[in-house]
């Protein structure tokens, strides 16, 4: 069994799902149960069945209606790494929120700058934006400069 390398809310969204399942699942129901686009799902499961922390099957005759459906089930070690995984992964959004909320000005924004707020510093100092005004500025800004070239 292989690590993971990168540890997504998304990730943590199915190891959640997995966990909290004793039986096997099938990916829509995985993206019911999560709220994430099955265009983030089932490459989530392909990872984790490739690092072996998933075991994957199709459904026998089950007397639906339908296609057969894909099932999926944590491994013993899946079971004990997505528990650690998950764990750790709450462990860090609670470091972070409290060093949010002891230093609003330590906020991390995404790589986009629309993540959460947004950090801006001028001649008055450093203000936080919420994420969706930034947007916003951000379209607006996109529009204006594609207007300008035409």
């Amino acid at each position: 069994m292989q690590p993971l390398r990168r540890v997504t809310p998304a990730t943590v969204d199915v190891l959640e799902t997995l966990i909290g399942e004793p039986e096997p699942v099938w990916g829509l129901l995985v993206v019911s149960r999560t709220g994430r686009p099955a265009g983030s799902v089932y490459p989530i499961l392909e990872r984790l069945e490739s690092l072996e922390w998933v075991t994957s099957e199709w459904e026998l005759d089950s007397g639906r209606s339908g296609p057969r459906r894909r099932l999926y089930r944590l491994t013993p070690g899946g079971l004990t790494a997505a528990r650690a995984a998950v764990d750790a992964h709450l462990v860090r959004m609670q470091r972070r929120r409290a060093a949010a909320e002891a230093d609003p000005a330590r906020v991390p924004t995404g790589p986009t700058g629309l993540t959460g707020t947004t950090r801006s510093t001028s001649a008055a100092g450093t203000t936080l934006t919420p994420a969706g005004a930034m947007l916003a500025v951000t379209r607006a800004w996109g529009a204006r400069a594609a207007g300008a070239g035409a």
